[in-house]
């Protein structure tokens, strides 16, 4: 083995880690995929043998490409999620892929990374470096241009932009998921009232068809949402619906002849829905390369 070919097979072992930060800090599976191969060619180009911890250099080096890349996209005015919906990390509720095993387990809820999004990006790289990958600013300082403690600063005051600005989901699955069964069962039914006890009164919907359809669009309260009832039992009625995991949380995807039509993810919060996130762009959709029935990668 030649020590290229050494250093590639040390660096496949970080893959799914960097990926992990990547995709967190950018919410775009291509661009966290980007930013890894940009990593392992600063790698390549690099006197690796001066290179005490590799994991924590490549978590630097990933950090910082993805800073440029988050700069860059303010800088041009794209538009950020605020505009559009994250892509959603979608597995098998019985978790048959490892790599993608790894990636919802290091994945937060869509809900989190619309949040993350509003933050600069600097306060989102310290945040989530630190608080989410146990960096410490003294690595995480170089990275932002400040010191250790001015990039603690960055991290507090990322920590209370997010803290209350997205709802904290039950931790058990089990429960999560009798709750997105009950909602598709009241959505199947046309069942108002079913459907209303189980929305959180502050509920968000957030809905994201594409370019052609104005991008994402977003209804608050349980009122307005419960509104959109005729909506939710066309889909339930037309599409093959199966249950999966979307960003670690119950979620359901969502089929017409066995064509991906939607992903949906559901926060839910001390039993009731607190967000509601579909993703039915058909490109972005295409991208996600998931099989059928239930999610998963190929």
């Amino acid at each position: 083995m030649t020590p290229q070919d050494f250093l590639a097979v040390q660096f496949e072992g970080h893959r799914s880690h960097l990926r992990a930060v990547a995709y967190r800090m950018l919410g775009s599976l291509s661009e966290a995929d980007d930013a890894v191969q940009e990593a392992w060619l600063r790698l390549a180009r690099s006197d690796s043998g001066a290179i005490d911890n590799l994991g924590g250099w490549l978590t630097t080096v990933v950090g910082r490409v993805c800073l440029d890349m988050l700069r860059s996209r303010k800088a041009r005015r794209e538009e950020s999620l605020e505009d559009w919906l994250p892509d959603p990390v979608v597995g098998r509720e019985d978790a048959s892929d490892p790599e993608q095993e790894v990636l919802l387990a290091d994945s937060v809820g869509l809900a989190l990374l619309v949040v993350l999004d509003s933050l600069p990006p600097a306060e989102r790289l310290a945040l989530v470096l630190h608080d989410m990958f146990g960096l410490p600013f003294e690595q995480i300082a170089p990275i932002v241009d400040r010191t250790p403690s001015a990039a603690k600063k960055l991290a507090s005051r990322a920590r209370q932009r997010v803290r209350g600005a997205a709802p904290e989901p039950d931790a058990d699955l089990s429960g999560q998921r009798r709750v997105v069964e009950a909602f598709l069962a009241a959505a199947r039914g046309g069942d108002l009232e079913a459907l209303v006890s189980i929305l959180d009164p502050d509920v968000v919907l957030r809905a994201d068809g594409g370019v052609l359809t104005g991008g994402m669009k977003a209804i608050r309260g349980a009122a307005a949402v419960s509104g959109q009832l005729a909506t939710f039992q066309r889909m339930a009625s037309s599409a093959a619906t199966y249950p999966a995991r979307v960003n670690g949380l119950a979620g359901l995807v969502n089929t017409v002849d066995d064509q991906l039509i939607s992903v949906m993810s559901f926060t839910v919060s001390d039993g009731k829905i607190a967000a509601i996130d579909i993703l039915s762009d058909p490109g972005r959709l295409a991208r996600l390369n998931l099989t059928h029935p239930g999610g998963g990668s190929k």
